[in-house]
């Protein structure tokens, strides 16, 4: 009989686990977990409520989601992505939905349905499950693969380690030869100190361009003040992409945010015709501007050199260059980052080219498998890490259960 082991009882895991059990009835398969409980990201994703996946059914725009795995997921995101996890998941009780940011959840909007789900299926299939192992070492020996926990030694013919970003695992990946890109935070939100953000946090705008200043990367969606500076999709995509350079900047930089995503010359023209249409109305009582809060637009306003008194009427040509660049060319100095939520994403993890993604084997040793965060993959919020978990257990999880 097939002995596999899975290190790691968390998403790429279980999936894996599921798939080799139900393709391969004969093989034993057996779930290493280090804790107490199994899937606990799974449990605080989406705010408990787990976010599955992204209604995204096209692999090369889904891959375009991924700063780091995009060229290397094309190919299994062909053969598992997004309407097959749906359909998995379906098939075994748990209805998803799919909500108006393409976000998809269970229709029960608690995550342990999605627990319960890979409990029962692992359960049913003949998945053993051992809580408490501490993985110490991994030793290739022959053509097996030797696993010492905290509690016992294990011997396994095939072997897939899908333990998430975890700074102990890409050590035992580095003692069978693999090589560990260094690991530093995805998803964060950028830590600023100004005036204009003072005072006004949970304002919110539904359309923000925020750049990198000195870069060319940019990113564009909803955009949060929060009590320690910016965050919201906007900035936590944007994170995702220049995770590496702001790292390397020691996370001091400069990010400028086009409140409306608008041309300057746009605004300026909208406010010229404000100052027609309303002459006498006080400019800072009231944001005429849709997507601008009465609060955030009073900060840009007196950012603008306009008195708080001031009519528009009063305004020069100059003041209302100011203002149209305070809206479109904000620029902020950044210092430092906070985690998003518990949600800890990291860039890094065993190098992409070490892996052959038709099976998601080791190109070092045959029967070793990798999936899910322990690989340099990682993506922006909106339940692409969870796709990119599905897609490695299923894939990796068809490969071992060859006979």
């Amino acid at each position: 009989m097939t002995k596999i082991i899975i290190i790691g009882g968390g998403a790429a895991g279980f999936f894996a686990a599921i798939t080799i059990a139900e393709v391969n009835p004969k093989a034993e398969v057996i779930i290493l977990e280090k804790g107490k409980n199994v899937l606990q990201k799974v449990k605080i994703s989406g705010g408990g409520r787990c976010n599955v996946t992204h209604a995204c059914f096209d692999p090369r725009e889904l891959v375009e989601f991924y700063p780091r795995g995009k060229r290397e997921l094309l190919g299994p995101f062909h053969k598992f992505m997004t309407g097959d996890t749906m359909e998995w998941f379906e098939n075994r009780g748990v209805p998803l939905k799919i909500e108006e940011d393409n976000r998809i959840f269970p229709e029960s909007n608690s995550s342990q349905t999605i627990i319960d789900c890979f409990t029962s299926s692992a359960e049913k299939a003949g998945v053993k499950l051992l809580l408490n192992q501490n993985v110490n070492s991994v030793v290739k020996k022959d053509n097996q693969f030797e696993i010492k926990t905290s509690e016992e030694t294990f011997i396994a013919d095939k072997l897939l380690i899908a333990a998430g970003s975890n700074p102990k695992m890409w050590e035992l990946a580095k003692s069978l030869d693999h090589s560990i890109i260094e690991p530093v935070p995805s998803l964060f939100t950028f830590n600023i100190e100004d005036n204009r953000l003072k005072d006004i946090p949970g304002t919110s705008v539904p359309n923000a361009t925020v750049k990198l200043l000195g870069t060319k990367l940019e990113s564009s969606g909803p955009l949060l003040i929060t009590h320690w500076g910016l965050s919201g999709p906007a900035v936590l995509k944007l994170s995702a992409f220049g995770a590496r350079l702001l790292a390397e900047k020691n996370y001091i930089y400069k990010v400028e945010v086009n409140w409306l995503s608008k041309t300057t010359e746009e605004v300026l023209q909208e406010l010229k015709s404000l100052k027609e249409s309303q002459p006498k109305k006080q400019v800072i009582v009231k944001s005429p501007l849709t997507d601008i809060s009465k609060r955030l637009w009073e900060k840009l306003v007196l950012a603008s050199d306009i008195r708080f008194d001031a009519r528009w009427a009063d305004l020069s040509n100059k003041q209302l260059h100011y203002l149209a660049n305070q809206l479109t060319k904000s620029e902020f100095s950044a210092n430092g980052k906070s985690v998003f939520k518990d949600e800890f994403v990291t860039s890094g993890g065993i190098n992409l080219k070490e892996i052959d993604f038709k099976r998601f084997e080791s190109k070092l040793h045959k029967n070793l498998f990798f999936a899910g965060e322990v690989l340099d993959i990682d993506a922006v919020t909106g339940g692409f890490n969870f796709q990119n978990a599905w897609t490695g257990g299923f894939i990796s999880g068809n490969a071992m259960a060859e006979k």
